[in-house]
């Protein structure tokens, strides 16, 4: 992933083309498909291979507890991120009067549940400034009736990276409330610390170069009452068969209470699979080769007439720029026609760079960017 040789081997269809979309959709070496076909031939001996499954499973839960810091015990695997955060959503049993904090800079899946007609709760906005969700701005929406706060490590939007110690420092000084952290984009590509969080959420088909229909769930021990989901279902059940089952349910405690039905085993392959392709080359490996690019790619692009919708500022960048341009649509056309891939949406260019780019990918874009603007 790291030098031409491994890159070659392990991606080969990147050999001509500058992707610069991991914050989309990642590419999968090629032990991901050798899982999923894996996971087919495993499906062949029917009921047989429902221990191949669960072997598969709990290295997967494994895996993601050592990337978050919490045992296997504490992982959940579901379908999805916004399964997870509905999923949550139902364990907290909010009330009116209760309040929930989003932020302008989140992905929908993180903070739409709390906005349906259906959800009691308050909703307070922690919204942006100059692209960055300030401290200052959030303690005024704290106090005794805030029961959660949910925020990405990393914005889909714009890259910005929160200091996530001094938010959680002021949070617990001023709430009671739980915190919810979504890292989809940042599990796999920088370094993880995530110390006194109470429920971690990510997705599974970017950064860990992974497939879709995975939603990894972290709820340490401490806090499995409180985040112990009450929905339908069988597999999250302590006794889904027994002869009471009509009469009463109990979900296991914790982050097992979001695997509400039939794991995604297929998925579930696919994820043990990526999480250990990016164990084998090493987080601190790929953002030490990545970090770099990423600022060689910033400097580019603050010499170009683009909008700079990325917070230039220490320690709030990991591996996603942004910007804004009149002509962001054309701009995207042209770069896609010369094998150059960004995420183009509404007036903004989004690049994202992963340990598979090198320096002549940022170097193509940054050329090819010029030109179109000229």
């Amino acid at each position: 992933m790291l030098t031409d040789a491994t890159r070659q081997r392990d991606f080969p269809s990147l050999r001509d083309r500058a992707y610069l979309n991991t914050a989309a959709e990642g590419i999968s070496p090629p032990v991901v498909a050798e899982a999923l076909a894996q996971y087919a031939r495993d499906r062949l001996l029917g009921m047989d291979g429902r221990p191949l499954h669960e072997q598969q499973r709990e290295a997967a839960r494994e895996r993601v507890g050592r990337a978050y810091g919490l045992s296997a015990d504490e992982i959940g695997i579901c379908s999805c991120s916004s399964e997870a955060y509905n999923l949550a959503r139902v364990a907290l049993g909010l009330r009116e009067g209760d309040e929930v904090i989003i932020n302008d800079l989140d992905f929908p899946s993180g903070a739409t549940g709390w906005l349906q007609p259906s959800c009691p709760a308050t909703v307070r906005i922690w919204r942006a400034r100059d692209g960055a969700l300030r401290i200052e701005d959030l303690v005024p929406l704290l106090g005794p009736k805030t029961r959660l706060l949910t925020v990405s490590l990393v914005s889909f939007y714009n890259g910005y990276r929160i200091p996530l110690g001094p938010i959680l420092e002021a949070y617990r000084r001023h709430c009671p409330g739980l915190l919810a952290l979504d890292v989809t984009q940042a599990l796999g590509r920088i370094p993880l610390s995530l110390d006194d969080v109470d429920l971690v959420v990510s997705s599974t088909h970017k950064w860990i170069l992974a497939c879709h229909g995975g939603g990894l769930v972290g709820v340490p021990a401490r806090r499995a009452a409180d985040l112990t989901s009450s929905a339908g279902g069988w597999f999250h059940l302590e006794d889904a068969f027994g002869p009471e089952r009509f009469e009463h349910v109990q979900s296991r405690p914790g982050a097992a209470s979001y695997g509400v039905g039939m794991p995604n085993y297929g998925a579930i392959y696919a994820i043990n699979a990526g999480l250990g392709y990016i164990e084998s080359v090493g987080v601190e490996a790929i953002d030490r080769h990545a970090a770099p690019l990423v600022q060689a790619c910033l400097a580019g692009l603050k010499k170009l007439p683009v909008e700079l919708l990325t917070p230039d500022e220490p320690n709030a960048i990991a591996g996603i720029l942004a910007v804004r341009h009149d002509e962001a649509e054309r701009i995207h056309r042209a770069l896609h026609q010369q094998d150059i891939h960004i995420m183009y949406h509404a007036g903004r260019l989004r690049i994202a760079i992963h340990g598979y780019n090198t320096m002549d990918d940022v170097d193509r874009l940054l050329a090819a960017t010029q030109e179109q603007l000229s």
